[in-house]
């Protein structure tokens, strides 16, 4: 096998807020990407509006780096377990990995995981130890958990002879000996040489290039991101099109690119081991192979673990559909939806037996409420449903996904905390207390018990907490958990919200509305304390009379709304309310607008009990 010594692949991988962003911002700004006079924002990779607001990356895009002779490509990974399939996805362009690890967190659950899946493709491994200059940074602790990670995960005698990095990717630094403090980023740079394999290739083989993500340009319409495995890529060359279901077809490539720093650089022709971007193949899709039209040999299609969580989601409903947003018909979602399944390998949109409304399946919480966050800024007003789990049959019993929850909180919490996991019939697998004041909790817990899990435990730790979660497996169904204890109150009529109505109703319930909202019959305009529904007039004006009163009314405090988020209102929601969501707007409704008809179903649903 023949080697491209003057090229390296590699992705970050790590734990959400480990740093990966920061440590390529780093990489570009030593590597002499930016001019002088440039000036470059924080997280540069973190291109897309929802990214820079989040402070999460949610898509996987590659940069490029020249460090004398060798140009190295690298593959900016999310840290979230629910945008698991672009990591996923993004190892098949790599021959390498720099796993990142917080000094003072150490491994976490998605460190597991994507240590999983980097030891499964059999990459090599540089583990790189990352913000040492915290105060409670502990850094011989976490290379012995790094280390009982990797024989945990029954890593090969290779893959555990990994070379160790100490990095402060904020200030640019790293070095070998953490007692030496570093001076810029030369030592890492060194270490990703030595130990990450230039790409190996057939030098007999003929051109097949794997496509593992997908880019979009106004002038020049799809464009396949593909890895090449051997042979060389040229501009205008006849290439056998091996699609997913089998079939080859006849294309011709348009243009080709390469990653400059931030930049695509057009070439005539792109060799073994690059990383290129290729157009003029209009309807291209992840997982498939550009081969050599006289000897096709498509490669193995990507494959990424199963999505664990469902939502319903169509066209607005409610009575003020149309309101706001510009698109609003089943054709236009269902085009949406069906040009997000393009470039994202994890999701699933399935049909109901409503011609308007479609199941989507993906990861997790974050993922789908991101995909409607997307198209809410596009124009698009859409009913959202409740998410639930995705079951499985096995062996003839029905099985559902757990998950792998890891909970760091201050010693004052444990109890409360303990006792929200008990009610969801969680399972405790460890617990440590770091003596620092803060103590980390191990758990395994049925997917569907950490749906609105998420706020119950900021409430309850007063936002000290913090908690991640990663897909473990599929267990037998645990029977029933409790779920929302509190009700909501509902709106009985459509109507402007006023202040005299907010201030007779403030003290029993937590609102959600405001003076002078637009409210409807059906809509959700807080939440009741007790377990019952409470339909309630909060359009009800003051009746003026002749009679005067001295200042009576200048005295009416109101409780400023509870105004939910769109992850908020997802989790909030119960089986029969959903969440509409438009450009303007997230409002909460139940499912069945009319109360009298709300009425006669819980009628028949107690019947049914006795």
């Amino acid at each position: 096998m023949a080697l491209r010594s003057d090229l390296r692949n590699i992705a970050v991988i790590a734990h959400v807020d480990h740093g990966k962003t920061t440590l390529v911002d780093a990489l570009l700004r030593q590597s002499g990407a930016f001019s002088a006079h440039e000036e470059v924002a924080d997280r540069v990779m973190d291109s897309m509006d929802l990214e820079r607001e989040k402070g999460i990356t949610i898509l996987a895009k590659n940069t490029a780096i020249q460090r004398g002779d060798v140009k190295v490509n690298i593959v900016d990974t999310p840290g979230h377990a629910d945008f698991g399939g672009e990591v996923e996805r993004a190892l098949n362009m790599v021959d390498g990995v720099l796993l990142l690890i917080d000094a003072a967190e150490g491994p976490r659950p998605q460190t597991r995981f994507v240590l999983r899946k980097a030891l499964e493709a059999d990459l090599s491994i540089v583990v790189v130890v990352n913000k040492v200059d915290r105060p409670d940074a502990r850094l011989e602790a976490v290379v012995d958990e790094v280390y009982e990670l990797f024989l945990d995960l029954d890593a090969s005698e290779n893959q555990i002879e990994f070379p160790i990095v100490y990095t402060d990717a904020r200030a640019g630094t790293a070095t070998l000996d953490p007692a030496v403090p570093g001076t810029d980023l030369g030592p890492f740079f060194d270490i990703v040489l030595e130990h990450v394999p230039p790409p190996s290739y057939d030098e007999d083989a003929p051109l097949r290039a794997h496509v593992t993500n997908l880019d979009a340009s106004p002038y020049l319409g799809r464009i396949a991101v593909c890895r090449i495995s051997s042979g060389t890529l040229r501009q205008g060359a006849p290439i056998a099109w091996c699609r997913t279901d089998g079939s080859i077809q006849s294309a011709r490539i348009g243009t080709v690119t390469v990653t400059k720093a931030l930049e695509q650089v057009e070439v005539a022709e792109a060799g073994p081991g690059e990383i290129a971007y290729v157009s003029g193949i209009e309807g291209v899709t992840i997982g498939e192979t550009l081969a050599d039209p006289e000897d096709p040999r498509p490669l193995p299609v990507i494959c990424v673990d199963e999505p664990t969580l469902s939502m319903t989601l169509g066209v607005n409903t409610s009575p003020v559909a149309g309101d706001d947003g510009s698109k609003l018909t089943a054709r236009q979602v269902k085009a949406r939806l069906d040009a997000e399944l393009v470039g994202n390998v994890s999701l699933r949109v399935l049909p109901t037996e409503r011609p308007d409304t479609w199941e989507v399946q993906g990861r997790g919480e974050l993922q789908l409420a991101i995909l409607v966050e997307t198209m809410r800024r596009e124009g698009f007003e859409l009913t959202v449903g409740k998410p639930a789990v995705v079951l499985r049959e096995i062996d003839g019993k029905v099985h559902e996904p757990t998950e792998s929850l890891s909970i760091d909180v201050p010693e004052e919490h444990v109890g409360a905390v303990t006792q929200l996991l008990g009610e969801r019939r969680a399972r405790m697998v460890d617990m440590v207390n770091h003596g620092t004041g803060w103590v980390r909790l191990d758990y395994i817990v049925a997917a569907r018990a950490l749906i609105g899990f998420r706020t119950e435990f900021l409430t309850e730790t007063r936002g000290a907490g913090m908690l991640h979660h990663v897909f473990e497996g599929w267990e037998p169904w645990m029977g029933e958990f409790r779920t929302r204890p509190t009700g909501t109150v509902v709106a009985d009529r459509t109507g402007a919200v006023t202040a005299y109505a907010i201030a007779g109703i403030q003290e029993r319930a937590s609102l959600f509305v405001a003076p002078t909202d637009r409210v409807y019959a059906g809509m959700i305009v807080g939440e009741n304390p007790r377990s019952e529904d409470m339909d309630v007039n909060i359009c009800r004006e003051k009746k003026l009379t002749n009679v005067r009163a001295a200042a009576s009314d200048d005295t009416i405090r109101l409780t400023p709304p509870r105004r939910l988020s769109l992850e908020q209102a997802l989790e909030f929601i119960a089986d029969d309310e959903c969440v509409e969501v438009t450009p303007g707007a997230v409002r909460l409704r139940k499912v069945t607008l009319d109360a009298g008809e709300r009425a006669r179903h819980v009628k028949r649903l107690k019947n049914a009990r006795v």
